[in-house]
């Protein structure tokens, strides 16, 4: 299925474009280990993300006003470091910055940078992401992710999947929603871009959360288009 009538194609970001899990968990092994802690960096890195959710429901419900993602990242490193064994208030706070600063240097997975160089050539691209801007910036300069924009959550003042985070970024875009297609590993982000009238398209990452995971491994709806990897989403575009 074509994507006619799409100027951009937007996209999640955390498990989609890069690997978040592998990242964080090789950051943050020396750190455990300097600290005498024995948790599994991938079990550490897991506990860091379970938090991600919670944090932005406090902002997306009202009962918080907007915060960026890097505030909320450092906040959630510092409430799971006791499960690790660890004091958050035993560690020099530049320390912590340092090693909250793992989400600014996540790698892409292997098909992401050549996937959007050859979708570049015909749609504006841009993450779509509940990261903030400097975060989405040094990651796109270390990984070499070749973005038109820097867009999502801190520009719509939104996070997904709240309607604004989708709405405004079209509107930022100067474009009808229908013009605007997500891209995404995650079918619950897919479904609430949907409902917003943009188009989708799914590129499962079958190891995001590690060996045993057990979600998002296939569409669970029709989506606009279905591709194993960025290369094969760009052949199916004819690029």
């Amino acid at each position: 299925m074509s994507l006619e009538g799409v100027r951009a194609l937007v996209f999640d970001v955390f498990g989609t474009v890069v690997d978040w899990r592998s990242g964080v968990a090789r950051e943050a092994a020396p750190f455990l280990a300097r600290h005498g802690s024995a948790a599994d960096p991938a079990a550490f890195a897991d506990a860091w993300r379970r938090r991600y959710q919670p944090a932005m429901e406090e902002v997306r419900s009202g009962r918080r006003p907007f915060t960026r993602l890097d505030v909320l990242h450092r906040e959630n490193l510092e409430a799971v470091l006791p499960d690790a064994g660890i004091d958050p208030a035993r560690v020099p706070p530049a320390e912590l910055d340092a090693l909250n600063l793992a989400w600014h240097r996540l790698d892409p997975w292997p098909d992401a940078v050549a996937g959007l160089t050859r979708l570049k050539a015909r749609y504006i691209i841009a993450p779509l992401s509940n990261g903030n801007i400097i975060l989405m910036t040094d990651m796109a300069k270390r990984a070499g992710l070749p973005w038109d924009a820097i867009l999502g959550a801190e520009v719509a003042r939104a996070y997904k999947p709240a309607p604004e985070a989708y709405l405004r970024t079209a509107e930022i875009l100067a474009m009808r929603p229908e013009e605007v297609c997500l891209v995404a590993a995650h079918n619950g982000d897919l479904a609430a871009a949907r409902r917003c009238g943009l188009r989708t398209a799914f590129v499962p990452r079958p190891t995001e959360h590690g060996p045993e995971q057990r979600t998002d491994l296939s569409p669970d709806q029709e989506w606009d288009l279905v591709a194993t990897d960025f290369v094969e989403l760009a052949a199916r575009l004819g690029l």
